[in-house]
């Protein structure tokens, strides 16, 4: 589908471009939040006489923009999960979540600003994207985790998934059968020794 940008859309264009773009983004996100038109003659000649008012209020808002960007950019919020032992979460970290999270922290902050591809499935962390403005966008730490001192040590730089399949891996290997690491293969172990000794003896 072929429309006209109402603001700047990161990687499609700015202001009056004319873009194609798929049905479905055009159908469920741009033209529902009023972030482009179609792009038909009509539509075309409502832009052009709105061109002025939409770049006025668009360069207006930046600054707004920019000091909300410098309190929240860098933020990091904790959101504490069950998972299974390999990291999965039982469920995952949506939109609605970092909101959530980001205004207990006193960040007013709306789900439409918050830009997450896909739901967050494991723990670990992970840098989620807001965009507070067309051109004004922040990255915040999402810390996700088992509990407050695994969130800790995420912060703190420690991988806790690779740990955790270090320690996973290391107990798997602790159940393997001992045995003697100078042997050689088909070596008669101290016991067969023993009996073939007696054997001998017996002939005797």
């Amino acid at each position: 589908m072929d429309i006209i940008l109402l603001e700047r859309i990161e990687k499609l264009g700015t202001i009056g471009d004319v873009v194609t773009v798929k049905d479905g983004y055009a159908r469920n996100f741009l033209l529902p939040n009023k972030k482009a038109l179609r792009a038909n003659e009509a539509n075309k000649k409502v832009f052009e006489a709105n061109r002025e008012r939409l770049e006025a209020e668009n360069a207006e808002k930046r600054p707004d923009a920019e000091k909300a960007g410098e309190k929240v950019a860098g933020t990091e919020i904790v959101l504490i999960r069950a998972s299974s032992n390999a990291g999965q979460l039982y469920g995952s970290v949506s939109v609605r979540d970092i909101t959530v999270a980001l205004n207990e922290k006193g960040h007013d902050i709306d789900k439409k600003q918050v830009v997450l591809g896909h739901p967050i499935k494991t723990i670990g962390m992970f840098d989620v994207t807001i965009a507070l403005h067309p051109e004004v966008h922040v990255t915040i730490k999402a810390n996700v985790a088992r509990s407050d001192d695994e969130a800790e040590l995420q912060s703190e730089g420690v991988d806790v998934l690779a740990a955790m399949f270090e320690e996973e891996s290391a107990e798997q290997t602790g159940f393997t059968e001992e045995r003697d690491p100078n042997a050689e293969p088909g070596d008669i172990t101290e016991h067969g020794e023993g009996e073939e000794e007696a054997s001998d003896e017996e002939q005797a």
